[in-house]
């Protein structure tokens, strides 16, 4: 039974996934960028580049 526990006691934030993991997915460009900045571990710094490229728009490569 105290595997439900942790829903009455956890409040609802639409930033945050059911674990605690913050969502990246609403957030801009700028805060994006900051966050990177801020940020310490390898994995998180690697999920936030990917979210930037998505906003950059990807430059076609040409082939000859």
């Amino acid at each position: 039974m105290a595997a439900g526990q942790n829903q009455r006691n956890r409040k609802n934030d639409s930033m945050v996934t059911k674990t605690g993991k913050a969502r990246l997915g609403p957030l801009n460009l700028a805060q994006l960028t900051k966050m990177l900045e801020t940020s310490t571990k390898p994995k998180d710094k690697n999920k936030l580049q990917r979210a930037i490229r998505k906003f950059t728009p990807a430059i076609a490569p040409v082939v000859a």
